[in-house]
């Protein structure tokens, strides 16, 4: 068995699922990839991973250190901030090596979310 192309699933409790889909949806631009009324799946079509929000009665607890980081091997637009902003997100800060690096916004729950200008070859 090898792991090398494994499919991830990031699966994280909401408070808000309409909050939750503003902002990964429709701020953050991932498709709506399957939905019932407490979960919604989102990511990019045809990617290997995908983001699972389930509402519920277990409460979101994140930490600083929760991170969803997406490395986009370039500069991060500043028209996907203000989006993301728009749509129930707020820009923090990362600490010294993230804030260099890209732009950390945090979700609804407080979940961060670092859009990385670095690719992932060159992150270590």
């Amino acid at each position: 068995m090898t792991i090398d192309h494994a499919t991830v699933r990031i699966a994280r409790p909401c408070t808000d699922l309409a909050a939750a889909e503003r902002f990964y949806v429709h701020g953050l631009g991932l498709a709506e990839l399957f939905r019932k009324p407490d979960l919604l799946m989102a990511g990019p079509r045809g990617a290997s991973w995908h983001l699972e929000l389930v509402a519920g009665d277990l409460r979101p607890t994140p930490t600083e250190e929760d991170l969803l980081v997406l490395y986009l091997g370039e500069p991060v637009d500043p028209a996907l901030v203000e989006r993301l902003t728009e749509h129930g997100g707020t820009v923090v800060s990362q600490g010294e090596y993230w804030d260099r690096w890209g732009v950390t916004v945090q979700d609804p729950d407080g979940y961060r979310l670092v859009l990385s200008t670095r690719s992932w070859s060159n992150s270590a």
